[in-house]
């Protein structure tokens, strides 16, 4: 089974220039989740959502390199029964004339 988890919008502070390190932005999120189904053993794509966003807004990202990596290792930690895990984090604003993205797929 796939979990797929888009546009999740959350505004946070992420980046490394002045303006992004003093004001929250809009940070979307796409995730991809893979795992195997056994009755009575799915993955509450609810709870993801609010705990994606809570940990989120916790931080304050220099990178969206790191925030992408550290969301991958928390992620695994809460759902080990994760197979393949595919997450794209894009900054919509940063740049009136484009959206700037980052995404990798790990399998596991």
């Amino acid at each position: 089974m796939t979990v797929h988890i888009k546009e999740l919008t959350i505004q946070t502070i992420i980046g490394i220039l002045d303006f992004e390190r003093e004001q929250e932005q809009n940070l979307i999120i796409d995730l991809e989740i893979d795992y195997d189904y056994v009755k009575n053993s799915f993955l509450n794509y609810a709870d993801i959502v609010q705990e994606v966003t809570s940990h989120i807004k916790t931080k304050k990202y220099g990178l969206l390199e790191d925030a992408i990596l550290e969301l991958k290792d928390f992620l695994i930690s809460k759902y080990p029964q994760i197979k393949t895990l595919y997450i794209k984090l894009t900054k919509p604003d940063i740049f009136e004339n484009c959206h700037i993205s980052l995404s990798k797929t790990w399998n596991f």
